[in-house]
């Protein structure tokens, strides 16, 4: 909720500050538009804004990470690290009470920590020390060492002077100390508002990782291996469903039997994910190359043929009329007004058709493959690396937008005629 809150104040707060200052600066032609709203052309994205976006969830990943990038008054509270102390009471069977104290050493996950040593008391309760890393909880087996135990009817019956039965829980300046049902005070230490690197690691652990994967590879293939096994993949599947759904979005859109034969097959398996089909495709084709191939081919199939039909259907009859009175031929009126003006709906689906094949390779490769993005995040996954799996992620999120803007450009060279009637 705090990084939400974060994020949301520094949108506001640059919203403004950007705003007025590029008001107040020379405006373009575009700016002085009388007509702005539901005018495409008129929204463009603003560079700036793109620019603080990305630093403030880098700035959000540092702080709540302790990245050491960031100065530490930027920091999130951190987990407590130190030397915990608290007292419990003891009540015998007889009524008589004892006090004894206990000493937890809490120390970083990557580091090691010796026993502290404490005094025994004096009492029947004896002191108990401990040791337990950040973020982590501990059983302290209080009358292991005591002259009376719970087999003799002892119990906890306070802790730091406040009464407890099992179950309840006492805040200390150390964190909580919940006394569970058997009895024995579990103690968390203090956690913070940063989060575990097991979780999330700071940027910079992410960083090296990243170079060293970069430099030495990972299982016995680079990087690049890696991510053009992906990529091959992708494109393959993505190319076989083009090839086989955009004339059959075109046959649906064109003929009433075709649209009636194929519209109820493409209708009922446009919903179903293509994750759902990976069992299915196991079955079928195996474990091996075709199965991903064929996975990312019906992917890619159903969005690439509505998108045709859809072309076929929104084109403007007035022009396919104009064309008639002209004397052209059927021939000449699908080459020249059907497909110029059912382009622009065929490439948006192409962009849709894309970034599913991308997501949907990753899956794919978490099924028993050698090479690619998704095994090499599945593979960290098992050994908890969470930076490999970042790493991952990142790689594929940047490659997938790379590919978004790709066929942006394409698509602004190919049909430049998009938008305009």
């Amino acid at each position: 909720m705090i990084p939400l809150l974060i994020y949301v104040g520094v949108f506001v707060a640059s919203f403004y500050l950007v705003t007025k200052l590029q008001g107040a600066g020379i405006r373009d032609y575009t700016s002085l538009k009388t007509v702005t709203f539901g005018d495409e052309s008129a929204v463009r994205p603003n560079r700036i804004a793109g620019v603080v976006s990305i630093a403030t969830i880098f700035l959000i990943w540092g702080i709540f990470t302790g990245s050491g990038i960031l100065p530490k008054f930027l920091h999130a509270p951190a987990p407590f690290e130190g030397v915990a102390e608290f007292t419990y009471t003891v009540q015998a069977e007889d009524g008589a009470s004892d006090d004894a104290m206990v000493r937890v050493v809490v120390h970083p996950r990557d580091k090691t920590a010796e026993k502290p040593v404490v005094p025994e008391g004096e009492g029947f309760a004896k002191n108990d020390s401990a040791v337990v890393a950040q973020w982590r909880t501990i059983l302290i087996p209080w009358d292991k060492n005591d002259e009376l135990t719970r087999k003799d009817g002892a119990k906890i019956v306070a802790i730091n002077g406040q009464p407890v039965t099992p179950g309840d829980t006492v805040d200390t300046e150390f964190g909580p100390i919940t006394l569970s049902d058997k009895g024995t005070p579990n103690f968390a230490p203090e956690r913070g508002l940063q989060m575990e690197p097991l979780y999330l690691p700071a940027p910079e652990t992410v960083w090296t990782r990243s170079v060293k994967i970069f430099k030495e590879g990972f299982r016995n293939f680079t990087i690049w291996e890696h991510l053009g096994f992906s990529l091959y993949r992708v494109i393959l599947g993505f190319v076989l469903g083009a090839v086989v759904g955009v004339p059959l979005g075109y046959a649906m859109g064109l003929s009433n039997w075709f649209r009636g034969w194929f519209d109820p097959i493409v209708e009922f398996m446009r919903p179903v994910p293509p994750l759902a089909l990976i069992p299915l495709v196991i079955i079928w084709a195996g474990i091996g190359e075709s199965g991903k191939i064929i996975l990312l081919f019906l992917a890619a199939l159903w969005i690439m043929a509505i998108a045709a039909r859809s072309g076929v259907s929104g084109v403007n009859i007035s022009k396919v009329h104009a064309a008639y009175s002209l004397g052209a031929s059927r021939w000449q009126i699908m080459r020249h007004v059907i497909i110029p003006n059912s382009l622009p709906e065929i490439f948006t689906g192409a962009r849709v058709a894309m970034g599913v094949c991308w997501g949907t390779v990753v899956a794919a490769e978490l099924v028993a493959a050698e090479q690619g993005a998704g095994m090499m995040i599945m593979t960290a996954s098992k050994f908890q690396n969470t930076d490999i799996v970042i790493m991952g992620i990142v790689l594929i999120g940047v490659i997938g937008f790379g590919i978004d803007m790709m066929m942006r450009w394409a698509e602004r060279h190919l049909v430049p005629w998009k938008g305009k009637s």
